[in-house]
């Protein structure tokens, strides 16, 4: 009988180990592996104690032989395990591809006796759409053509339950009979696109689908370029819940395909538009202003400057300027543009490139400017709100929405450091917030949060403010400007009143170490027929970050856009 070592200490679990002395085993459990049931087992603490008795080597204990030799067998009956699932699944596999082998046998034709099928969207409700109930044989469902991709299936008996999608709604689709043993539908893999044929039926009494109706296939096509990828390669496994948010990044083309990403790219389709309405509804005409300048409107630090036929220029900060040039031939105007930012931020609420919805409106007071912005605000809301698959969609990525309460708070700047300093909110430094302070995002959150509605933050420091905003008459110190704070996101837009007049303005322009040559075109305005003006830029990414409840802006927008990202 051969005998085997096990040195605690020196001893190493190992198959290239011999279990001889001068090649130890670390474990009896080990040892007992490589050697089942046929030999000694002679162990030691260790070969280097003080101790002599511990460096002789003795049999091995018989409770340590006994959990040895327990889990030798468990390890045996889990080996035998596998092997029969390994068998099972061969057979399987081999049943499975013989299945697949006579499916590719079938072939399927239109019944061209049927009635000529309607082509619909997938969520196309109306009197051109009967459904067929299955209780009364009279009735009649209505022939249709539908085309999609797959968001689900799966099969219960030789039934094949199919949920297509088209970026309009959802539907059932029920495939039997020999429609679901063709290769195409035992393959079937999601994202896979189909042409479907059938009648719509009622969906019956405790059953769910979308509209509660589903689709009773006669006939479908999967062109070979329709077919997605599966297995490994499928997008449930490219783009899995809780992936790494930089691998989501990467494949944000995959991404959009999920319902939550869809959903908040549809909602914002919805406010973009309700924006224009609402502009519309109040008279502002839509201008577009130019995303290549050569002047700033806030700090050189955050502009991407490029080359432009041998002159420096810069990608556009903001439309403002632009705008107000269009006052006195246009009245009230608006834009919904791209800005960018060259902040080496990283937050979740910052982007290099984003969409801005700016407005500038003639012949007002700062009054006027707030109420303009909670009417337009709430407005926009409620016309999203109107549409109910909208508001589906907003009621399912943010459950607690309601709908702002007006008049929207109204705080003054001083009032805000005061009670941040009441409320033991610090500044960056740490230290209690004072008069002067730029209240940092984090800092404004939770006073927003606390707060728990929206926020009218106004009558800021004209220090911590752009060169072109209007003082207090009252107050000199500041400004009449405003921050309008939602809970959760923080700012989602600035706004004040301008300067117009033409000597205040020159020497603001002249204090921020501005060139006023090259803004020239902007000091004609207040040359030739000033007046009293003021507008706001509101960021249509944070809009959406509020609306819906998003962590970061990045998920707001199709293909976001900020620093150490510009692809896909």
């Amino acid at each position: 009988m051969a005998t085997i070592y096990i040195d605690e200490d020196i001893g190493k679990d190992e198959p290239t180990q011999q279990g001889t002395e001068a090649s130890p085993y670390k474990t009896v459990q080990f040892a007992y592996l490589q050697h089942p049931g046929e030999a000694q087992y002679l162990t030691r603490k260790s070969a280097s104690a003080d101790d002599e008795a511990a460096k002789e080597w003795k049999p091995a204990a018989k409770s340590a032989l006994k959990k040895a030799v327990n889990y030798f067998e468990q390890q045996k009956k889990k080996a035998a395990r596998e092997q029969e699932l390994a068998i099972q699944r061969k057979k399987e596999e081999e049943e499975r591809n013989k299945i697949l082998e006579e499916a590719k046998k079938l072939s399927i034709e239109e019944d061209t006796s049927l009635p000529a099928p309607t082509k619909i969207k997938l969520d196309e409700v109306g009197d051109h759409v009967k459904l067929r109930n299955a209780k009364d044989p009279e009735s009649k469902g209505t022939r249709v053509r539908v085309l999609g991709r797959v968001h689900r299936e799966r099969k219960q008996k030789d039934v094949l339950f199919v949920t297509l999608r088209d970026g309009y709604g959802y539907m059932q689709v029920v495939i039997s009979g020999k429609l679901a043993k063709t290769y195409d539908a035992l393959t079937l893999t999601r994202e896979t696109s189909m042409e479907i044929y059938g009648e719509m039926f009622e969906v019956p009494a405790g059953a769910h689908a979308p509209l509660n109706r589903e689709l009773h296939a006669d006939f479908y096509k999967i062109n070979k370029e329709w077919k997605a990828a599966g297995g490994e390669e499928a997008i449930t496994n490219r783009v899995a819940a809780g992936a790494d948010p930089s691998v989501l990044m990467d494949l944000r083309h995959l991404t959009l395909r999920g319902e939550n990403a869809s959903a908040v790219m549809i909602v914002r389709d919805a406010v973009e538009f309700a924006f224009h309405t609402a502009y519309k509804e109040t008279r502002l005409r839509k201008v577009s202003p130019p995303a290549l300048v050569q002047t700033q409107v806030e700090g050189g630090a955050t502009l991407f400057k490029f080359d432009y036929y041998g002159e420096p220029a810069f990608l556009t900060q903001s439309s403002q300027l632009y705008l107000e040039t269009c006052l006195p031939s246009m009245g009230d105007v608006y834009c919904i543009e791209k800005s960018f930012r060259a902040e080496k931020s990283l937050t979740r609420r910052h982007l290099s490139e984003y969409t801005h919805i700016e407005a500038e409106l003639d012949y007002i007071n700062f009054d006027d400017l707030l109420s303009h912005l909670e009417h337009i605000i709430c407005r926009v809301l409620e016309l999203s709100m109107a549409d109910p698959v909208i508001a589906g969609h907003i009621k399912t990525l943010n459950p607690e929405f309601k709908m702002p309460e007006r008049p929207f708070k109204r705080m003054k700047y001083s009032d805000a450091i005061q009670w941040l300093v009441e409320h033991n909110i610090p500044n960056e430094e740490g230290q209690p917030h004072s008069f002067g302070d730029d209240i940092a995002e984090a800092a404004e959150r939770r006073m927003t949060d606390i707060i728990n509605r929206p926020i009218f933050l106004t009558h800021f420091p004209a220090e911590i403010k752009a060169f072109y905003m209007l003082r207090d008459k009252e107050d000199p110190r500041v400004t009449e400007s405003v921050d309008c704070l939602m809970p959760g996101v923080g700012e989602i837009v600035g706004g004040s009143m301008r300067l117009d007049d033409y000597e205040q303005l020159m020497a603001a322009c002249k204090r921020e170490g501005l060139n006023p040559t090259d803004y020239y075109w902007y000091f004609d305005q207040r040359k030739y027929g000033s007046s009293p003006h003021g507008g706001y830029g509101l960021g249509l990414e944070r809009f959406l970050a509020w609306l819906c409840k998003q962590h970061t802006v990045r998920d707001c927008c199709l293909y976001p856009r900020y620093m150490g990202r510009c692809t896909p």
